[in-house]
């Protein structure tokens, strides 16, 4: 006779359950082995939950009745120090129930676990979470060692699908309603809407007719049960059973065997007759392997005793089980087809094939799908695949949800409390357009305006349900500014704030503290300088395309270029012959013009024209270009010719500027001078570093491009953009507001109308500065007269001299000679005013002959009036149009 004690609660459901389980056990074994040779003689204790009375019943079958095994106990706590025992005695301890994964096989040789480790169901259950998305997740388990033995398993298990248990709500071990109801209350309290339950049936049953009657099972809230109450959903009643309509729930799969049905509808009968008075539950998931018949040894079915006198203080007296280590063997490697499927205890314990994902809908639990280690969720079973993946919903058939809808729960909400949100908002007092805040000076009630403060209220429309918030300001008595960005942005972690919106930059070392949105903005850290603007007010800037040098090359190609042009043209065109002197002073004439202007007309020859425009292209070209390029040209250029000189910078009050100034680009910290608005920028920005401003302002493209909106004219974005993460809004980390704030952002930045609505209430300005390096020639940048100042001097010194030298030179050869002069006059003035009609006078007669179209000898000189008469008459004489001559004779 093999004596086995059973340690186990009989007048609970799960009691009920695991005595008639075994019962048919018994029977089914010794009907299928009529020789047995051994038999089980079951002894069977009711420790009332109490762990001293279930050990006390341990040690009195150990030294009384010599069991050589123990079934048992239910529950964790009791089975902990049993196991102990049995270590001891060297006699197995066979649990069907104690599944805390506190007790590992593992770690205790004579403890076999015929159930399953509640942590091989975290993976499944993750898996849920990822599949749907949610980020937060709040716990409630029962205060005993089953419950708290799952929690750190958990907690790894969501790490790795970027999920968290954001908040832990513990059920006393034996609860009133009271206290159940008060830890409901308090899930209402929180923004987090996934709520898991890690309880036994008892409580757990309890706890889901009292969540029912609080309103909570709603379309807000998604309720997910673990092993411990979902393979136990039958033995619960009917109303806890409908009060829990719309959960899913992880269980272990078990194959639909053919003699598992037949076990099951005479289990049903064998039940319903010891229990008449009890609802038909059905099979739970237990096995009991009986290995007596293989390890039976009548030789060894005693306990060797110490030889020493009893203390009941000591345990020290306990035998030892001689048949107990080859029990263990047998017990370790039987392997059989039980009611679950292939029964087998690799490492003295249980491992699950499956677990099912199910919904509770009505009075059945719907399989939609099923998890395994190596394929993770899908909707059909099927072992031989293993492809894991990240999980998505598709990967499950659709469930019914909590207030019977289809729509599967966002898993947040606001709470239930009426608490708005407090949302951080910073005082500035430059860069309004950002984010402005002005108090009413009769009743001091604050409003807002601003780019980031509109964007906010845009993205709350965009959002799929409302958020309830109030504006905190972040100031001090005075309503100026309490301190920097860095120092607001700590206050969420600190819990004064839930949110911070405005012009709020992301960051590396903010992201440790706060988790920022998705940027509404783009940002990037650049540097502005001041234009250079001394060379339009150069006279000589024509000068500037050519160096000194090359003027006087240029000079000798001017004079070879004429000589070549002279050559190719004065054989063919009557402009480019006359006398010696003449020829040279056509020459040089013709090379010195292009300067200015091409004569194209004149030649006959086009290879002369080519010659000329090539120069006069050239020149024009480069002088256009450098009147274009310099008139954009920054002050400074390279960043470390600011560092190197130890010039002054500038940058924005209270922004993380500074901390890049100085440990990343190595700027002397003393030359760092804040300021607060575009005002201040411009104004030491004109004065420069030498004359107590700055040579440049480091800050954000979002505040430099306002800058420019405003002072287009004077000022330059250069050098390298150092990245940031963009205008954020924050929140605390892991809230999971984020992901629903960011999708908001997107549908918002994606909406052009939207966006250009709202940036044209605040940047309308940078719209006429957008084009700022082609539009060159505008009405402040166009070139003046003062411009060409020095060109213009230059070609009226040479026109005045050209005209006095040929007026002394008329005068030299037309001056009258002593005979010539009337005796009576013979004074100088008189000479003067002789030679001076002869000079207009014969510049009118020229001019008839152009307009008749005669010609003259250019070579002929004048000496009195009637040898000009003379020598314009005979030119008219000889044109062939008689009708002109009255004409001209009249002139004359």
């Amino acid at each position: 006779m093999i004596q086995v004690g059973l340690v186990h609660s009989l007048n609970s459901t799960h009691g009920k359950v695991a005595a008639s389980c075994i019962s048919m056990a018994l029977f089914d074994f010794y009907d299928a082995h009529p020789h047995s040779r051994t038999r089980l003689s079951l002894h069977i204790r009711d420790p009332k939950d109490d762990v001293v009375d279930a050990a006390s019943a341990v040690l009195d079958w150990m030294e009384n009745e010599e069991v050589h095994a123990i079934l048992g106990p239910e529950w964790s706590s009791q089975a902990k120090f049993v196991i102990d025992l049995g270590v001891k005695a060297q006699v197995p301890i066979i649990s069907f129930s104690s599944t805390s994964p506190f007790l590992s096989p593992r770690q205790r040789r004579y403890f076999v676990r015929t159930a399953y480790d509640d942590s091989s169901q975290v993976g499944a259950l993750a898996a849920v979470v990822q599949a749907y998305g949610w980020r937060e997740i709040a716990l409630v388990y029962e205060d005993t060692d089953y419950g708290n033995g799952l929690v750190p398993y958990l907690v790894d298990a969501f790490q790795e699908v970027d999920a968290q248990i954001s908040y832990r709500s513990v059920i006393p071990a034996s609860p009133e309603d009271v206290d159940i109801i008060k830890e409901l209350n308090k899930l209402l309290m929180i923004q987090t809407r996934v709520f898991l339950v890690h309880m036994t049936a008892v409580i757990g049953s309890r706890f889901y007719v009292l969540a029912s009657e609080a309103g909570m099972m709603n379309e807000e809230i998604v309720w997910i049960v673990t092993d411990g109450l979902s393979s136990l959903l039958d033995p619960v009643s009917t109303k806890a059973l409908d009060s829990m309509q719309g959960v899913l729930g992880v269980r272990p799969h078990v194959p639909p065997l053919e003699y598992r049905r037949d076990f099951v509808e005479r289990w049903r009968k064998f039940y319903s007759e010891r229990n008449p008075h009890d609802e038909i539950a059905d099979l739970s998931l237990f096995a009991l392997a009986f290995a007596g018949e293989m390890a039976w040894d009548p030789a060894k079915s005693k306990y060797l005793k110490p030889n020493m006198s009893r203390n009941n203080l000591d345990f020290s007296f306990i035998g030892i089980s001689e048949m107990g280590p080859k029990l263990l063997d047998e017990i370790l490697s039987i392997k059989f087809q039980g009611l679950s499927g292939e029964f087998r205890l690799p490492h003295g314990e249980l491992q699950p094939i499956a677990f099912e994902i199910f919904n509770v809908v009505g009075h059945r639990e719907e399989t939609i799908g099923y998890w395994t280690l190596a394929q993770g969720l899908s909707p059909e079973l099927n072992l031989s695949t293993k492809v894991r993946y990240r999980a998505s919903a598709n990967d499950l058939k659709p469930p019914t949800w909590p207030g019977n809808t289809l729509k599967p729960p966002k898993g947040w909400a606001m709470p239930m409390s009426g608490k708005k949100l407090k949302i951080g908002v910073p005082k500035k007092d430059g860069f309004r357009e950002f984010f402005n805040i002005e108090w009413d000076p009769h009743t001091g009630v604050p409003s807002y305006s601003g780019f980031a403060h509109d964007m906010f209220l845009e993205v709350l429309e965009a959002l799929p349900f409302a958020i309830p918030h109030q504006y905190v300001p972040y100031v001090d008595e005075s309503r100026q500014s309490a301190g920097t960005c860095d120092d607001m942005l700590y206050k969420i972690k600190l819990q004064e704030f839930d949110a911070v919106i405005g012009d709020t930059t992301i960051i590396a070392n903010r992201s440790s503290y706060v988790d920022f949105t998705l940027p509404y903005s783009e940002s990037g850290v650049a540097m502005v300088v001041a234009i250079k603007d001394d060379e339009r007010r150069n006279m000589w800037i024509f000068i500037k395309p050519l160096s000194w040098n090359l003027w006087l090359t240029t000079g000798l190609a001017f004079l070879s270029t004429g000589f070549v042009v002279w050559l190719l043209e004065h054989r063919t065109n009557e402009e480019f012959r006359g006398c010696r002197s003449q020829q040279i002073g056509l020459i040089l004439w013709f090379s010195f013009s292009t300067l200015v202007f091409a004569h194209s007309k004149s030649y006959q020859n086009k290879r002369a024209s080519f010659v000329i425009m090539i120069f006069f292209m050239s020149y024009t070209a480069n002088l256009s270009s450098l009147l274009t390029v310099q008139r954009l040209t920054p002050k400074f250029m390279d960043m470390q010719d600011l560092i190197r000189n130890g010039y002054s910078i500038g940058y924005q009050e209270g922004c993380f500027v500074r901390e890049l100034l100085v440990r990343e680009l190595n700027f002397d910290e003393s030359k760092l001078i804040p300021y607060r608005s575009l005002e201040e920028y411009h104004e030491a920005l004109s004065k420069g570093s030498e004359n107590g401003g700055v040579a440049a302002i480091f800050d954000e493209l979002p505040y430099l491009r306002l800058l420019l909106a405003k002072y287009c004219n004077k000022y330059k974005i250069v050098g390298p953009t150092y990245k940031t993460g963009g205008l954020s809004f924050a929140f605390p980390l892991r809230s999971p507001l984020v992901s629903y704030i960011s999708r908001a952002i997107l549908k918002v930045t994606q909406d052009k109308a939207k966006m250009e609505a709202i940036e044209g209430r605040y940047f309308r300005g940078q719209s006429s500065c957008q084009e700022q390096d082609a539009a060159i020639f505008s009405d402040n940048l166009s070139l003046s007269v003062y411009s060409f100042g020095g060109l213009f001097i230059i070609s009226g010194i040479v026109s005045v001299s050209s005209v006095l030298i040929y007026v002394v030179l008329f005068f030299q050869s037309n001056w009258p000679s002593s005979s010539a002069v009337h005796p009576g006059d013979r004074s100088l003035r008189s000479r003067f005013l002789e030679t001076a009609n002869n000079f207009f006078r014969e510049h009118r007669l020229l001019g008839c002959l152009w307009k008749n179209g005669s010609k003259i000898d250019p070579t002929l000189r004048f000496r009195s009036v009637e040898a000009s008469t003379n020598n314009v008459v005979g030119a008219i004489a000889r044109r062939p149009n008689e009708r002109e001559r009255p004409l001209l004779m009249t002139h004359v």
